[in-house]
């Protein structure tokens, strides 16, 4: 089973989870924390290529992720979201916020 959280060159490349959810979410959440907050990582990359659905506390995660990561100079990008995910990002303003790249 492939691992959440790896870090490369300065990124913390989080895998999501197929549904992310508010239980999902609070783990996502405390584990990049942890990461950027140790200096481990300035930059934050969300693979959801394994995600179909993702409510409002997803939104929240990457939202509070870019701040966190903007603190420190760092960005946030998004990968592999399908046409669902991306309506998501588009509709809730966090394109705004970060980057979406296939």
């Amino acid at each position: 089973m492939e691992e959440m959280f790896t870090i490369e060159d300065n990124c913390l490349r989080i895998v999501m989870p197929e549904e992310l959810d508010h239980h999902k979410a609070g783990q996502i959440r405390e584990g990049a924390d942890e990461y950027l907050l140790s200096g481990k990582a300035r930059h934050v990359v969300f693979d959801f290529s394994k995600t179909r659905f993702m409510d409002s506390s997803g939104i929240g995660v990457i939202a509070g992720r870019y701040q966190k990561a903007a603190s420190y100079g760092g960005k946030v990008v998004a990968i592999h979201a399908n046409s669902r995910i991306r309506k998501i990002i588009m509709l809730s303003g966090l394109k705004d916020m970060i980057e979406i790249m296939d």
